[in-house]
């Protein structure tokens, strides 16, 4: 299938400031484009590109005060396959994992493994290792919190979300994250597009999405707590130890959010 894909995000600033952004798809899913995949910038001040330490597409620049807006719009050739399953995947222990794995096993900005770990000990010590003890976390993490917007903000940890029992898709996925963490399986935050498709559609506005992959069997595997079930059309566009490696847009100085708005859609064949 083909998915349209876009965003259109205005912010006003006080002040010249310089901003960071993640709105690029995943190179990894760069070979899936069917169109340039370009941040367009009004005004059209100069940008820079460069990848970071996770391996995601970024863009620099520096604006003037008054309002600048961002806005893009590409399309990608997509499987239309549910996410990839394997339910025989092992956990790899410590010192046979990849030097490259080992980051996502420590505790960072919002997944505080050492302040969990007792805990996720005791709800999955006893489940099979490997994919069902991950699938047992996301069915833990998924029946225990309440998404709810008007608990969303952008301090709340791991530790908050298991204790208030509330929160939005990121924090579902900080959880989860976590407790896996906690049982030696290398987990790491992902963000992009995910649309309605195959599903009913959300009764809020689209957005861009969180969920997190797990390492087992020597691969990196699609799990979201939040949706708790395979989907269909997610497109990737960061990846990062928690959401404060992988925010689409990070301003050095203060930029008023005045606008935000995402699209993806599948493109119906005739």
């Amino acid at each position: 299938m083909r998915i349209r894909l876009g965003y259109d995000i205005r912010f006003d600033v006080p002040a010249p400031v310089t901003f960071v952004a993640m709105l690029h798809v995943h190179p990894l899913r760069a070979h899936d484009l069917l169109e340039p995949d370009e941040l367009r910038l009004d005004p059209g001040v100069k940008q820079g590109a460069y990848l970071d330490s996770f391996g995601n597409r970024c863009s620099r620049f520096h604006v003037p005060a008054g309002t600048i807006c961002l806005e893009g719009c590409t399309l990608i050739q997509d499987s239309g396959c549910p996410d990839p399953q394997a339910p025989g995947a092992q956990e790899i222990p410590v010192n046979e994992l990849p030097p490259d794995t080992l980051r996502y096993l420590i505790s960072s900005r919002y997944c505080e493994v050492d302040r969990l770990s007792a805990i996720a000990r005791d709800l999955f010590d006893d489940v099979t290792p490997g994919w069902a003890r991950v699938r047992a976390i996301c069915d833990y993490v998924h029946g225990k919190i309440t998404f709810d917007y008007s608990h969303a903000r952008s301090t709340k940890t791991a530790l908050d979300v298991y204790t208030e029992r509330l929160g939005v898709c990121r924090d579902y996925q900080h959880l989860a994250i976590t407790f896996c963490r906690a049982m030696n399986i290398p987990a790491r935050y992902a963000t992009g597009y995910l649309g309605d498709i195959g599903v009913s559609a959300a009764p809020y506005p689209m957005d861009f999405s969180a969920w997190f992959e797990a390492y087992l069997g020597n691969a990196w595997w699609t799990f979201d707590a939040r949706h708790n079930q395979p989907r269909i059309g997610r497109v990737l566009m960061a990846v990062g130890r928690d959401a404060a490696d992988v925010a689409i847009t990070t301003s050095f100085g203060i930029a008023n959010l005045k606008h935000f708005h995402v699209v993806t859609d599948e493109i119906k064949e005739n």
